[in-house]
């Protein structure tokens, strides 16, 4: 169960549950209260077009982090974090990619190290990768 648990990725898993556990609370107070969860994210002001824009924009180049770093390392299901994004919150999928990505990068270099291989640039996150 600890296998390809680096600390890097026990610190990205708390960071998603915390994006989960945050959003959704405010989430469920929206829903019980029956509000106009987008009226209220699209027309309260200037502040909160300027959070919205920030948001957007940042999940954008996540979304797009998630797919490039992904292939690059030829990690799988890269469209569930896309998805799941929309349907929980970016802020637990983009963590939890992390999370997956650094044990995936963990796995690599145990996968090098058990075949005599030095761990090559990309298991550590640069250049190519070793085969898993």
């Amino acid at each position: 169960m600890t296998r390809y648990w680096t600390p890097r990725a026990v610190v990205f898993g708390i960071i998603a549950v915390a994006g989960l556990v945050g959003t959704w609370t405010y989430n469920a107070i929206a829903i019980i209260e029956r509000t106009d969860f987008l009226g209220d994210w699209f027309n309260n002001g200037p502040a909160v077009g300027s959070l919205t824009t920030d948001l957007l924009v940042m999940a954008v180049a996540g979304g797009a982090f998630i797919v490039i770093e992904g292939r690059r390392l030829g990690m799988r299901h890269l469209w569930a974090y896309i998805v799941f994004s929309g349907l929980t919150a970016i802020a637990f999928t983009f963590p939890l990619f992390l999370m997956n990505r650094e044990r995936h990068l963990e796995r690599q270099r145990q996968h090098a190290a058990a075949h005599g291989h030095e761990a090559e640039p990309g298991a550590s996150g640069q250049g190519s990768t070793v085969p898993a």
